[in-house]
């Protein structure tokens, strides 16, 4: 019998396979979305609302009602005074390096980012992949963020 944690395991050492034997074989992979959005799934920050982060210090599930498509994703909002701020400037609130691992980005990967693993730095907003990876960023944000930047968006591709 298949449980979730199998068919994860068995999903990311296939994934992990088919990328090998591409990468090796010479064949070209399509790049990533600027946006993460996950697999199965067309939400940006896994469906918080990103201007929670700012306002509210902490993140906050958004509502269908209040949503919008930017970048080739659905951003959603908990209310429409957070979706006009994001419309007026998405810039401002939409996480650094479209949602994915701002640690993984700085090792030039770019992986998950969980909205529930998230810090403002400097007024912008970065997710992690795990709690040993946050560890492993905290000790060194800067020098992570620099390198980051350095690497995005060539990650993607």
């Amino acid at each position: 019998m298949i449980n979730r944690r199998n068919f994860v395991y068995s999903t990311f050492a296939a994934s992990a396979a088919v990328y090998t034997l591409a990468g090796s074989s010479g064949a070209a992979l399509a790049a990533k979305a600027q946006i993460y959005t996950g697999f199965l799934s067309s939400a940006a920050v896994g469906g918080y609302d990103p201007v929670a982060y700012f306002t509210e210090n902490m993140p906050v599930k958004g509502i269908k009602k209040h949503s919008m498509k930017w970048k080739g994703a659905w951003w959603y909002f908990s209310s429409s005074e957070n979706l006009s701020k994001f419309k007026a400037n998405p810039m401002a609130y939409a996480p650094q390096y479209g949602g994915y691992c701002a640690y993984g980005v700085s090792q030039k990967a770019a992986v998950k980012g969980d909205p529930l693993l998230w810090k403002i730095v400097d007024g912008k907003l970065y997710l992690n992949i795990n709690k040993q990876v946050v560890n492993i960023w905290t000790k060194n944000i800067p020098g992570y963020i620099s390198e980051a930047n350095q690497n995005w968006p060539n990650v993607l591709e």
